[in-house]
């Protein structure tokens, strides 16, 4: 195990950003004529696009030198989602590209399941993604020893459908007991070839080094590279026996990179259900919602003493601070920020090593639609975090790869793309119609999402408010001509509404009226998400963490 040196770091501070206020309903115009005054809704301002208006509705020294390894890989998550997200701006992406670096030679699938598989994972390396040497004043910064190691203590896989929809990112225990496949190379691997998930990288790539220089005769620069893509290849194998999923592509971070980022976007938002001090990790914070700069997230996501289930207890900490960073990335701050940009470009160029054949900039404009920060985060299930390894030399995380392959399968069935409702068939052209919407209720949201409905079927929507003209019980479709084949459709399509007639409605014009009654297509509100933004989470001794979403507004309470 590496050295460190004592944490030596003043106690932490925090922004603490006000409480968001709730959105009201609101009002919106696609174009059309506006409705007569008897039946105009009552409008808020405009909004300032098309669609923005909805966009607007996570011993000291040897237990840290454990830390670092565990949140680089969500340094790397992030990364990629930052190409998701700006594509680091078309125009500049060549230049972007030239500087990534890059690993060769990997065993990878292609994709073909559904979905684009990416394996993350943190080295405890003390050089930066080109194998340059860090300086002295970046090692300070990180207080990291001399010693330099392969080991992969944070491993997580990330599965994004083929369709972009919500993405799952899990963290796989270090201490997880698995078997290494047959086709990993090594002769020292122990009988059963049952090893701590986190020791397959460093093994194999130092086995398949002594190999090649000692039994090859080859240069231990020339055989540097090839054992270390021994390495991530054993790692890729390990982790698809394990979980039954292909990946598709690698990305690797080592110990500069989470402080580069975090740095780069202005710090990232945390909160703590109580304040800690534990001088181990040098995590010094006070309770509730504060702002971390990268050396303070490091203390941050480090501690393990005190919180529950130790190693669980702090990749919860690690998921919720992912979560909260890429929501932090996502943020308009961030994204209309060019310093903000271009200090993210570098930390990626500097800290990040991809496989070569990625493209990066195809897999952004694919999945641009997770920018909205609909990225999941969880842990493998497993049996136990009190196991013993088959020798009794060793305390292991049990896993079930059934289990875990159930798991998978889930996140499988989840992420299918849903059938789409066939269009009804109405006989005219829809798009030759503005149809106002006015809600009548106190519900909010109503008049949003029967507009949504009504245009996903062809109409043109014009206003969307709140009703102003004379109280109503039931619910309406108000036209120039109650004879129209299109008043009759969209009455009928809302589930059999009445129609009322006003001729002052041109007859390319029809208003729909929504009281509490209406129970069409739009009525029912979706789920609030779950857990809330502030919401606290407790974990028991042994718990598995539960999942982390990026899409809150904030970061959930941890301990």
């Amino acid at each position: 195990m590496p050295e460190w040196e004592e944490p030596g770091r003043p106690r932490g501070t925090g922004r603490r950003p006000g409480a968001r206020a709730p959105r009201p309903d609101r009002a919106r115009s696609r174009g059309g004529n506006a409705p007569s005054p008897a039946s105009r809704a009552r409008r808020t301002p405009p909004p300032r696009g098309p669609r923005q208006a909805r966009s607007q509705q996570d011993s000291a020294r040897a237990q840290r030198s454990r830390f670092e390894r565990r949140a680089r890989a969500f340094v790397a998550a992030a990364s990629i989602i930052v190409l998701l997200a700006t594509g680091v701006a078309w125009q500049q992406y060549d230049a972007f590209a030239s500087r990534l670096a890059t690993a060769a030679g990997l065993d990878l699938g292609q994709g073909a399941d559904g979905a684009t598989d990416i394996l993350l994972v943190g080295t405890d390396s003390r050089t930066d993604a080109h194998g340059n040497a860090l300086t002295e004043e970046e090692r300070d910064k990180l207080r990291a020893g001399e010693a330099d190691s392969t080991n992969t203590d944070t491993i997580v896989l990330i599965r994004v459908p083929d369709n972009g929809q919500s993405a799952s990112a899990f963290s796989i225990p270090r201490d997880s007991y698995v078997t290494v496949p047959e086709d990993v190379p090594g002769d020292d691997w122990p009988a059963d070839r049952k090893v701590k998930i986190n020791s397959v990288f460093g093994s194999t790539r130092f086995q398949e080094l002594v190999r090649l220089v000692e039994e090859e005769g080859m240069d231990r620069a020339e055989a540097e590279p090839i054992a270390t893509s021994a390495g991530r290849d054993a790692l890729i194998k390990t982790v698809a026996a394990l979980t039954g999923i292909s990946v598709d592509h690698y990305a690797e971070i080592g110990l500069l990179g989470f402080l580069l980022l975090t740095d780069a976007i202005g710090g990232v938002e945390v909160c703590l259900n109580n304040p800690v001090n534990d001088p181990l990790s040098g995590a010094d914070f006070p309770a509730g919602r504060q702002v971390l700069d990268g050396a303070d997230a490091l203390s941050f996501v480090r501690q393990r003493q005190g919180l529950p289930g130790m190693d669980i207890g702090r990749i919860h900490r690690q998921q919720v601070f992912m979560a909260s960073l890429s929501r932090r990335v996502l943020s308009t701050d961030v994204l209309t920020s060019p310093s903000k940009l271009s200090d993210l470009s570098s930390a990626i160029q500097r800290s990040v090593v991809i496989d070569e054949n990625w493209d990066i900039l195809a897999f952004a404009k694919q999945f641009q639609d997770l920018a909205a920060g609909n990225v999941q985060f969880e842990t493998i299930p497993v049996v136990t975090t009190n196991a013993w390894s088959s020798d009794g030399a060793q305390s292991v995380v049990e896993v079930d790869p059934d289990a875990v392959q159930a798991r998978f399968a889930e996140v499988i069935v989840e992420a299918a793309e849903p059938e789409e409702e066939p269009l009804p068939e109405f006989g005219f052209d829809p798009s030759d119609i503005t149809v106002n919407v006015a809600n009548a209720s106190l519900l909010e949201g109503l008049a949003t999402r029967v507009a949504d409905e009504l245009t996903r079927v062809g109409f043109i929507e014009g206003e969307v408010g709140n009703w102003l003209g004379k109280p109503t019980m039931h619910s309406k479709v108000i036209t120039a001509d109650t004879g129209s084949d299109a008043a009759r459709a969209i009455a009928d399509h809302l589930g059999g509404l009445p129609l009322e007639q006003d001729l002052e409605l041109r007859k390319d014009q029809i208003q729909v009226v929504l009281t509490t009654r209406y129970d069409g297509p739009g009525a029912a509100a979706p789920p609030p998400p779950s857990p809330e933004p502030d919401e606290a989470v407790v974990l028991a001794e042994g718990d598995v963490p539960p999942p982390v979403s990026a899409e809150h507004a904030g970061p959930p309470c941890v301990d």
